[in-house]
């Protein structure tokens, strides 16, 4: 039986995928196998020693400790594209928000209640709050990843002419992309070109502040810029400073800052682009099903800081085993499994590597300790 501690609400949709006779979920557990989780910050929590995994139910992970993760044989998952679809249809709706007034002129309106006559009043006010069209204005993507693709992919079919910048665009997302987005390899392009720029990259710190007072003083004049993705993206401050003197038309963000309240020409929601019912369904699925296929089977899928291994099983006897990625650490395993090897497998990500030998015997306990001790083995785990 394992034990799933739940940080955060999971959703029901994602918990069912559980098996009952496999799985326990509770948010009190004190030793657990694996965590389920949304937005809670665990950098300061202290997990025991069984712990394997830490699935999140979404795409960033900063609010993971991943190199401790790392450095304990914690594979942490997440749950790319899960919410693409929901995010691409908040963005499609921010810009919008950012050509059209609707959110000031709907304001505005409001405060007129109680006024005699108030409909010919508020059309009165209509020119205040008029705004240009999408259509034909030049959009700037930055990140193609699962969302940026299905924005790219939208505003062609809005009519708009789309520019895409991604260093590391994905065979996937090349094949998925609009043959009609043009894909530019130079960010300052975008920043030069387009009316309307929007970011979806992850947040790291070679894309902190991406968009920062440097890049602003390369956009044209009277840019539209939308940020659903982190708030670190973007200098918030430069932003502020160029909202107030008409630099940037709009700025559109799903992250509070009190420089960005108080511009007029700003509109700040309440981090709601994956916020939807369908999502968070998604992303708990995704996520159920990364926990389960790597305590069950040793599969790694959608992992942060190991790499990706499936090497197919049919159940019998498999050791799964996290190691630093250093000369001669596959002849010294192969060396020291005391077994018939039947299937092996093996990848390498960065400083760290995975591999899976499926063996003819069970493995003992003292094979298993004799693997623990090899130098740079980080941890050993028998199926």
């Amino acid at each position: 039986m394992y034990n799933v501690k739940l940080y955060n609400k999971i959703s029901k949709v994602g918990l069912e995928e559980l098996d009952a006779a496999k799985y326990t979920c509770a948010e009190d557990f004190e030793e657990y196998d694996a965590v389920l989780v949304r937005s809670a910050k665990l950098h300061d929590v202290q997990f025991p020693k069984n712990l394997k995994c830490i699935a999140r139910a979404g795409a960033g992970v900063n609010n993971i400790p991943i190199d401790r993760c790392s450095e304990e044989g914690i594979v942490v998952f997440n749950t790319p594209g899960a919410n693409a679809n929901a995010v691409k249809e908040l963005v499609v709706c921010a810009l919008l928000l950012a050509s059209r007034k609707v959110v000031q002129g709907a304001n505005w309106v409001n405060s007129l209640a109680g006024t005699p006559d108030i409909g010919p009043a508020a059309e009165k006010g209509k020119a205040t709050y008029a705004g240009p069209e999408i259509a034909g204005k030049k959009l700037g993507v930055i990140g193609l990843g699962a969302i940026g693709v299905k924005v790219a992919n939208a505003a062609v079919g809005l009519d708009m002419e789309v520019w895409g910048y991604d260093p590391f665009l994905s065979v996937d997302g090349a094949l998925s992309l609009s043959r009609s987005v043009k894909h530019v390899t130079d960010l300052d392009q975008i920043f030069a070109n387009c009316d309307y720029i929007t970011i979806h990259v992850p947040l790291n710190a070679d894309t902190k502040h991406t968009i920062s007072a440097e890049a602003i003083a390369k956009m044209k004049d009277g840019v539209r810029l939308i940020n659903l993705a982190r708030g670190e993206l973007v200098d918030e401050q430069a932003v502020a400073d160029a909202l107030a003197s008409g630099k940037i038309a709009a700025y559109v963000s799903d992250f509070a800052s009190d420089c960005i309240l108080a511009q007029k020409n700003a509109i700040t929601l309440p981090h709601l682009g994956a916020s939807t019912p369908e999502s968070e369904d998604n992303c708990a699925k995704m996520a159920v099903y990364e926990i389960t296929e790597y305590l069950e089977k040793g599969t790694i899928r959608n992992s942060v800081n190991f790499p990706n291994l499936k090497v197919p099983y049919e159940g019998g006897y498999r050791i799964c085993l996290i190691h630093k990625n250093i000369p001669n650490m596959i002849s010294s395993i192969t060396h020291s499994v005391r077994c018939n090897i039947e299937n092996m497998g093996n990848r390498s990500k960065g400083d760290y590597a995975y591999t899976i030998i499926d063996t003819a015997e069970q493995p003992t306990e003292e094979n298993l300790n004799e693997l623990r001790a090899i130098e740079g083995m980080i941890s050993v785990r028998a199926l």
